[in-house]
């Protein structure tokens, strides 16, 4: 993975992105148990070839992310899921791979998502070991609140997290 972060801008951040080897281990990485998808299969078929152009795209600065196709799931609630194709989604590993030590060591303990090391299980984990704590064992009655933010994620000022991008990636 990348470089980490402490206190330092980060340079050449883009061309780390974009280097053929992190876009060939960001496929690797992608491609894990989506192997027998179609969209998959005919990206893999031309695999040095399609990475090679997502390369050269990203070199001469002339790459446009595709259009999602959005389709709903219930696991358990209806979910609005936006999907962006085989060839955006490798990119958004490679530059997954190079930003999360950039930015990994800023985040709370606590946060679980999306994170190596963490996940929902450890969460879970976490969350027992609070409750026993503070129930002191099962013998004092606690409470815990679960919710979701409805729209969080679309509440976010997307010029302040530009500007903490900025304060840490010189490119």
């Amino acid at each position: 993975m990348g470089g980490g972060f402490n206190g330092k801008v980060v340079h050449n951040v883009f061309e780390k992105i974009i280097s053929l080897e992190n876009l060939f281990l960001a496929w690797k990485e992608f491609r894990y148990e989506k192997r027998n998808k179609p969209d998959v299969i005919r990206f893999e078929f031309n695999l040095e070839d399609n990475l090679f152009e997502l390369h050269d795209q990203l070199k001469n600065k002339i790459y446009q992310h595709s259009d999602y196709s959005t389709f709903n799931i219930c696991d358990p609630k209806l979910r609005k899921i936006n999907k962006a194709i085989v060839a955006d989604r490798v990119l958004h590993h490679a530059v997954f791979r190079i930003l999360y030590p950039i930015f990994d060591s800023n985040f709370i303990f606590d946060s679980y998502s999306c994170r190596t090391e963490k996940g929902t299980h450890r969460a879970v984990k976490r969350l027992e070991k609070f409750c026993r704590k503070l129930s002191q064992n099962n013998h004092k009655i606690i409470y815990v609140l679960k919710c979701d933010i409805r729209k969080f994620f679309d509440s976010i000022d997307q010029n302040i997290l530009l500007e903490i991008i900025k304060a840490k990636i010189q490119d």
